[in-house]
C-alpha cells in the first residue's frame, strides 16, 4: 500500500480516536489543524441520486435518437445527390434578380413592422406580469399565461393560422409573426424589469409618485437599454424567421424559395440562397452594432 493510503487511513483511525463525526462528502477538520477525508459510500443517497439521473438522461437521449429515426447510411447515399445538385446550381441565375430583391425587402419589411408593433404592446404587458412593479396583481397571473401561449407557439403555426384567416401575403406574415413577437418580447422584458434592485422603486414610492410616475422615471431609465436590445434582438431573430414564411404563404423571399425548389431549379435557388445570407448576415451585423451601443 502506498504512503497515500497509508495516511489517509491513520487520519481516519484518528478522527474516529478523537471522537470527530465525519460527515458523508464534507472534509472534517482534525484538533491537529489537519483534515480527514470524507466517507464515501458506493450506495449513498447521493450517489444513487447522481446515478439515477445520468441513467434518465441517457435513456432521454436514447429514446431521442431512436425517435429521430438515425442513420449514417442513407446520409451516405445522399450526399452524391446533394453533390449532384450543387453542380446544377452553377452559374446562379440572376435575370429576375429584382423580384428576389423586392421578395427579400419584403421578408426584412415583415420582420420590422411586426416586431416593432409587437415591441409597443409588449412594454405595457411586460409592466403587467412583473410582480415588482405591477399596478393589478389579479391580473398578472392570466396575463402571463397568456403571454406564455404567444411565445410557446411558433411563427409559422400562427401564420398558417392567418393565412387562412386574411388570405395569402405579408399581411398574414406580420399578423402570425406579431402575435409570436409579443410573448417572447413581454417576457424578457418582464425578467428584466424584476430584476432590478428594490431602493430605486421604493425611494420613489416614498415620494408620493404614482404608479405611473414610478414606471416612468424609475423603471424605465434603469431597464431602457435592456429592453431596445431585446427588441433588437427578436427583430433580428425574425428576420431570419420570415425567409421561411412564404413557403407557407404568408410573403417574402421564402415564395421564391419554395417555387424553385418544387421546380427543381437550383440555378435559382442558388441565387436566393445567397441574398438570403447576406441578406441575414447584414441584419445580424447591424443589430449586434446597435446592441452594442446601447448598452
Amino acid at each position: 500500500m502506498d504512503n497515500h493510503g497509508v495516511g489517509a487511513k491513520r487520519r481516519r483511525r484518528e478522527g474516529a480516536e478523537s471522537g470527530i463525526p465525519m460527515r458523508r462528502g464534507v472534509p472534517t477538520k482534525t484538533s491537529e489543524g489537519g483534515y480527514l477525508e470524507p466517507k464515501t459510500a458506493l450506495f449513498s443517497a447521493p450517489t444513487l441520486k447522481r446515478t439515477g439521473i445520468g441513467m434518465v438522461v441517457l435513456l432521454f437521449i436514447g429514446t431521442s435518437v431512436w425517435l429521430s429515426d438515425i442513420d449514417p447510411a442513407r446520409l451516405m447515399f445522399g450526399i452524391p445527390r446533394l453533390a449532384a445538385w450543387a453542380a446544377k446550381a452553377w452559374p446562379p441565375q440572376i435575370n429576375e434578380l429584382d423580384i428576389m430583391l423586392i421578395r427579400a425587402a419584403e421578408t426584412v419589411a415583415i420582420a420590422t413592422v411586426a416586431t416593432t408593433a409587437a415591441t409597443l404592446v409588449a412594454f405595457p404587458l411586460s409592466v403587467l406580469v412583473s410582480r415588482n412593479v405591477t399596478p393589478f396583481p389579479l391580473l398578472s397571473m392570466p396575463v402571463r399565461s397568456i403571454i406564455n401561449v404567444f411565445r410557446g407557439i411558433d411563427t409559422v403555426v400562427f401564420a398558417i393560422l392567418f393565412v387562412a384567416a386574411v388570405g395569402l401575403g405579408p399581411f398574414a406574415g406580420v399578423l402570425g409573426m406579431f402575435i409570436h413577437a409579443i410573448g417572447v418580447i413581454a417576457k424578457l422584458n418582464s425578467e428584466a424589469i424584476e430584476t432590478l434592485p428594490a431602493a430605486p422603486l421604493e425611494a420613489a414610492a416614498m415620494t408620493g409618485a404614482g404608479q405611473a410616475s414610478i414606471v416612468t422615471y424609475a423603471m424605465l431609465p434603469s431597464v431602457l437599454p435592456n429592453l431596445a436590445s431585446t427588441s433588437l434582438y427578436v427583430w433580428e431573430a425574425n428576420v431570419r424567421t420570415s425567409t421561411i414564411l412564404g413557403i407557407v404563404g404568408a410573403g417574402g423571399i421564402g415564395i421564391e424559395i419554395k417555387a424553385a425548389i418544387d421546380l427543381l431549379d437550383f440555378q435559382r435557388l442558388f441565387t436566393l440562397t445567397v441574398i438570403v445570407l447576406v441578406m441575414v448576415t447584414a441584419i445580424d451585423q447591424f443589430s449586434a452594432w446597435l446592441r452594442r451601443r446601447l448598452i
